[in-house]
């Protein structure tokens, strides 16, 4: 076995893909937990709206997630892009004027539209405006996809992985050798003893499953985002506490989210379903790639946070070249950087 992959989100989807688009055999080990990547919104924004800022490489990662998700369509026959651009609504006037500003400068023109639009079905006095370069994935699709790939070339095992099965020493889990292993385990792999204080910082996210009395068709954003799914249900989420740690629903968090919603949408709605998740994210806002100290070929691969759909395909990418050619990991990905 080439590499033998321990999780259940993004991270560790994206990595298997990218090994088998290598020609790579891999075991993915995943326990098909309903964490933070199978409840997220599966946004692709290249903006935080919140600032009107990017990132590094935000057009290069969206490339690099559609040349995967077409490879995925190719194998598994499921497309999971929803070609449904995001709008933002504007709070007042003032965000509107620096959108417009925003608009024109670099690097922020080649997402931001210029052109204000008035959306129907929502409250949006002060116009919206749509973010070019961006989608929605179909998450429920994706990991469907995913398992149906796995699974039919049997690199799927849909079990708890155990420590104290593993023969380190080896290189061997129960009775399957392997070449490499990669811990791709959310904010669970705080608790991973090959990668002691990782510098992991759970940001628990809520969201809701809502019936609107009028079907809003669109991808929006005021304070979350909303858009529908099937048999006339929406999504609407999600929110960010990077204190709270119980697994259970917090009800200030779906106040804050219906009240949120009842900002811009005038008519009746009623909560059917809560979801939250832990998402992984780091102090830097940079995801953790890398060997251990002690067994130079188990890696970890976390700490994507809340992009892990958007920038999760790029730095399967990066760490998989890693991986078959040894090429270098970016120190700023690296997960010893904070120690350095």
């Amino acid at each position: 076995m080439d590499t033998l992959i321990v999780g259940d989100g993004f991270a560790a989807m994206f990595l298997s893909l990218e090994l088998l688009a290598k020609g790579k055999t891999v075991a993915l080990y995943s326990e098909q937990r309903k964490g933070a990547s199978r409840v997220s919104a599966g946004m692709v924004n290249p903006v935080v709206l919140k600032k009107f800022t990017t990132f590094d490489n935000a057009l290069p990662q969206i490339e690099k997630l559609r040349s995967v998700l077409s490879y995925l369509l190719e194998l598994s026959g499921v497309d999971t892009i929803v070609e449904q651009p995001l709008h933002r609504i504007f709070h007042d006037a003032r965000e509107k004027t620096l959108w417009l500003e925003k608009a024109t400068q670099e690097p922020l023109s080649t997402f931001l539209s210029e052109e204000i639009i008035q959306l129907p079905g929502v409250l949006n006095p002060h116009g919206s405006g749509k973010v070019l370069h961006s989608f929605r994935v179909d998450v429920e699709a994706f990991f469907f996809a995913m398992e149906v790939v796995l699974g039919s070339r049997d690199m799927l095992f849909c079990e708890h992985f155990s420590y104290d099965e593993l023969h380190a020493d080896q290189s061997c889990y129960k009775d399957v050798y392997f070449t490499n292993l990669v811990f791709a385990q959310g904010h669970h792999g705080a608790l991973n003893p090959f990668f002691p204080n990782l510098h992991i910082h759970p940001n628990k996210g809520h969201h809701l499953k809502v019936r609107l009395d009028s079907p809003v068709d669109l991808l929006v954003k005021k304070k979350h985002f909303l858009f529908p799914l099937s048999e006339g249900y929406h999504y609407y989420g999600g929110t960010y506490d990077r204190t709270e740690r119980m697994e259970k629903i917090d009800e200030k968090a779906v106040g804050q989210l219906t009240e949120g919603l009842k900002e811009f949408y005038a008519q009746d709605f009623s909560v059917e379903e809560v979801g939250f998740g832990f998402r992984p994210t780091v102090r830097d806002r940079r995801p953790l790639l890398g060997a251990s100290k002690e067994y130079p070929n188990f890696y970890v691969f976390n700490g994507l946070g809340a992009r892990g759909l958007l920038n999760g395909a790029w730095y399967a990418q990066v760490l998989s070249d890693h991986l078959l050619t040894g090429k270098e990991i970016p120190l700023h990905a690296r997960w010893e950087r904070f120690d350095f």
